[in-house]
């Protein structure tokens, strides 16, 4: 099913907003605090639903990223210096909106010497006093396979560590041109090399022009590197500027991948059109 500007999504990928009360309330309080969240930096088509449960991905380290993936809405420009205060305020949010469960990204910030871990573990640590309870989860870029910034995150201790491969190998050249496979799947390996008691996380697109042999290929490979949970949703392009969608997936095809990761052993696997890598997050993490 190729996509032309007069082809309408399919009726699978309309979504809702449960509580609009909540929707305007989560929205004040981000921009009170001066947050950034991937909601509305990447255009998620799940924001809406999410803010109205009094939810959001908090996005640390500004709103401009180094690199220049094809499939992302994230702005590229002039790259500022970290804000110090910046987790605290991460923190007090996550406390006033009582999350039961806290989902913390970033732009990747090549620019910086450790591509931006501390600030990472600053926040873990600020949530963790202002919230004790909150379940941590951080989705972090690849650090250009700096082993001593992963460490520096994993010190923090977070409940769940995320890192997304976004799509099949052969597909990197042209949709992740500054990223690397092997290297992100190097990353989650190292994640339960080091410490178990953290859980693994990480996630793709389908939709780009891969194959079903290439995506049971990608879900052994995570397989392969311990990941314990996954995350399987439609490729969306924000923009015609953006790497073009080759076709929309039927919801059977998402439950056919999402079965077959879990009958190899990967033990949570959220599989769907409308799935993003912080969707449902807290839900996902219950059924490990």
């Amino acid at each position: 099913m190729r996509n032309t500007p007069y082809q309408k999504k399919p009726e699978w990928l309309k979504v809702r907003i449960e509580n609009p009360k909540n929707l305007s309330h989560v929205n004040t309080l981000i921009q009170s605090l001066n947050l950034n969240t991937v909601c509305h930096g990447a255009n998620c088509p799940n924001r809406l639903e999410c803010y109205s449960k009094r939810t959001a991905t908090f996005m640390i380290l500004g709103s401009v990223c180094s690199r220049h993936c094809r499939f992302c809405n994230i702005e590229s420009g002039q790259l500022l210096p970290p804000d110090i205060n910046e987790p605290y305020r991460v923190a007090q949010a996550v406390k006033e909106l009582d999350l039961k469960h806290a989902v913390v990204t970033s732009v990747t910030r090549d620019d910086l010497p450790d591509g931006g871990a501390s600030y990472f573990a600053d926040t873990i640590r600020a949530i963790r006093a202002a919230s004790p309870e909150t379940k941590i989860e951080v989705l972090i870029p690849d650090f250009r396979g700096d082993e001593d910034a992963l460490l520096t995150v994993m010190a923090a201790k977070p409940d769940i560590i995320n890192h997304n491969v976004e799509t099949v190998s052969r597909l990197y050249d042209a949709i992740r041109p500054e990223a690397d496979y092997r290297q992100s799947l190097e990353l989650l390996k190292r994640i339960k090399a080091y410490d178990a008691t953290i859980f693994s996380k990480s996630g793709f697109m389908l939709g780009l022009g891969e194959t079903p042999d290439e995506i049971y290929q990608l879900i052994r490979d995570l397989k392969e590197v311990s990941v314990d949970i996954l995350t399987i949703g439609q490729y969306l392009p924000p923009s015609d500027k953006h790497a073009p969608l080759v076709e929309y997936i039927h919801p059977d095809k998402f439950v056919e991948y999402g079965k077959y990761a879990q009958s190899i052993g990967i033990s949570s696997v959220a599989s769907a059109p409308l799935v993003r890598s912080s969707y449902n997050a807290h839900e996902i993490f219950k059924t490990i």
